[in-house]
């Protein structure tokens, strides 16, 4: 049994729960009940418990919600009301649809709900209003910390952020809120700058990441003058991996003419650029018509020649062969008759004059083989290549750049051959090539070229392939490896179902890769 103490107390509990409506029906009743003289509380007790045991079921149901997740539907609502900056909360107890943490605080993402602080980012004319919490801001970001609640903090509501782009501050905000790292090809470097100014360090490390695996000749040197700008060691020295492998496709892509001329110049002294000179000095003339347009001048020869500066004498113009010279960099119009005159003396005269340009060609890059048979052989009814094909599938551990296969010969006396090689990833062709080869009859292998370097990445297999007409009696190799080490660089094989004239990794043609690493 309950005291009367204990009771009353219980009743005025339960009596402060109830809804106006009930508290008024209750104290009408009490008070009839006072007239007659008779007990006060009971009624009301009466009352309230009655009532509290018909309710119970439906009272229970609106404060805790049953512990399913929430449904698809309604999460995704959520989400998308976030992203539009569409922030009403239909559901009052919109926390019990999450079970975690990270999940909760991903509703308060791009969020009007609770926001203290907002922020105006992008510039003049293109700014996006986005609101924030201070809390989670600074729980995510040593620089939010501090512009919240260090020493130097300011109390501002509203703060302009006119250097960073709407939609990487909103890339880094949904990394802070959610956890979630979500990438882009077009934002990535502009949330790499947001995620290096406020040090979110691991979003950074992110995009670092994204920019090594998307790395390819067509944005190597507009990601070499970012990378060097953020202070991106790593990703500089990738950048220069394939620069220098696939040098004329780096200088041939539109990007480099949005370089910095700092960066020009870097690229203009590499000594292991792996590009015929003419390339060189024809995509030198192609940023300095870019700049013209940059600093809004003519494109004339004379201003071409002043935008390039001193990066002109960076450019190796008498190591070009003289056919290139002559008919390209003589005739371009930004040397001057001085400078035509002396390269032209430096090709032919025994007293070569002295010249302000660097006489010594570039080392490029030295290609490397991979063998993958331990000996070769040949027997008086093969090889005969018919025009069918041999083929071998190929994995690496590293990047590296298949710049061409090596190829055995005729066995019976020397010979020319033909030979169609190609590269491909999962059926997609990445590189090929159709030229032709002389064979001296020995047991050597012989370089057959692709017209550029093809970038392989690591972990996933190649098909290598060759389709050769030429002397039917070829070597062949034996005793292959499936596993070959090439320096730093660990090469697999297995066989390909393309290969149908018996190459395989016992045995058969394209003994050798030729790369670059």
């Amino acid at each position: 049994m309950v005291d009367a103490k204990g009771r009353n107390m219980k009743c005025l509990t339960f009596f402060l729960m109830l809804p106006e409506s009930v508290k008024s029906k209750s104290s009408k009743s009490s008070k009839k009940g006072n007239a007659s003289g008779s007990s006060k509380l009971p009624p009301v007790c009466y009352e309230i418990i009655t009532l509290r045991s018909k309710k119970k079921k439906k009272m229970a149901a609106d404060i805790f919600p049953t512990k399913k997740p929430a449904s698809t539907t309604t999460v995704q609502l959520y989400q998308q009301q976030n992203l539009n900056n569409n922030n009403t909360i239909q559901n009052c107890n919109w926390q019990g649809l999450y079970s975690t943490i990270r999940e909760r605080n991903s509703v308060m993402f791009n969020n009007e709900l609770m926001a203290d602080v907002h922020f105006v980012v992008g510039q003049p004319g293109r700014t996006q209003r986005l609101p924030g919490h201070r809390y989670v801001l600074a729980v995510g970001s040593s620089v939010f910390h501090a512009m919240f609640y260090g020493e130097l903090a300011e109390n501002k509501d509203e703060i302009h952020i006119p250097d960073v782009e709407p939609a990487a501050f909103l890339a880094m905000l949904k990394y802070i809120y959610c956890d979630e790292i979500d990438l882009s090809a077009d934002t990535v470097l502009a949330t790499l700058y947001a995620a290096k100014k406020y040090i979110v360090p691991h979003l950074a490390r992110a995009c670092v990441n994204f920019l090594e695996t998307s790395l390819s000749a067509k944005n190597a040197c507009v990601l070499l003058s970012q990378s060097c700008l953020f202070e991106e060691p790593e990703l500089t020295q990738r950048c220069w991996e394939v620069i220098d492998a696939q040098a004329e496709l780096a200088l041939r892509s539109e990007g480099f003419c949005d370089i910095d001329a700092q960066t020009l110049e870097s690229i203009l002294q590499r000594e292991t650029l792996n590009a015929k000179e003419i390339v060189v000095f024809e995509a030198a003339l192609s940023w300095a018509e870019a700049e013209c347009q940059r600093q809004e001048l003519t494109s004339s020869t004379d201003n071409k020649r002043k935008v390039l500066g001193k990066a002109m004498y960076l450019i190796r113009i008498p190591t070009m062969a003289l056919d290139d010279f002559a008919n390209g960099a003589a005739q371009s119009g930004v040397l001057t008759l001085n400078e035509t005159n002396d390269i032209f003396l430096w090709y032919t005269a025994a007293k070569k004059p002295e010249l302000q340009f660097v006489s010594q060609p570039r080392k490029g890059l030295t290609p490397q083989r991979c063998h993958r048979f331990q000996s070769c052989a040949y027997r008086s009814n093969q090889w005969r290549y018919r025009g069918r094909c041999d083929s071998i599938q190929f994995a690496v551990d590293k990047r590296v750049f298949i710049a061409g296969f090596g190829l055995y010969g005729s066995s019976c006396g020397s010979a020319e051959y033909s030979a169609k090689i190609e590269l491909k990833r999962q059926g997609v062709l990445l590189g090929q090539n159709l030229s032709k080869y002389f064979s001296d009859g020995s047991s050597n292998t012989f370089p057959v070229w692709f017209e550029y370097p093809v970038q392989i990445e690591p972990d996933t297999f190649y098909t290598a392939s060759v389709v050769l007409d030429g002397n039917e009696l070829s070597y062949f190799g034996q005793e292959g490896m499936t596993e070959v080490q090439c320096g730093k660089v660990t090469f697999q094989f297995q066989c390909s179902s393309d290969s149908t004239n018996g190459t395989g990794v016992q045995g058969g043609q394209i003994p050798e890769l030729i790369f670059y690493a």
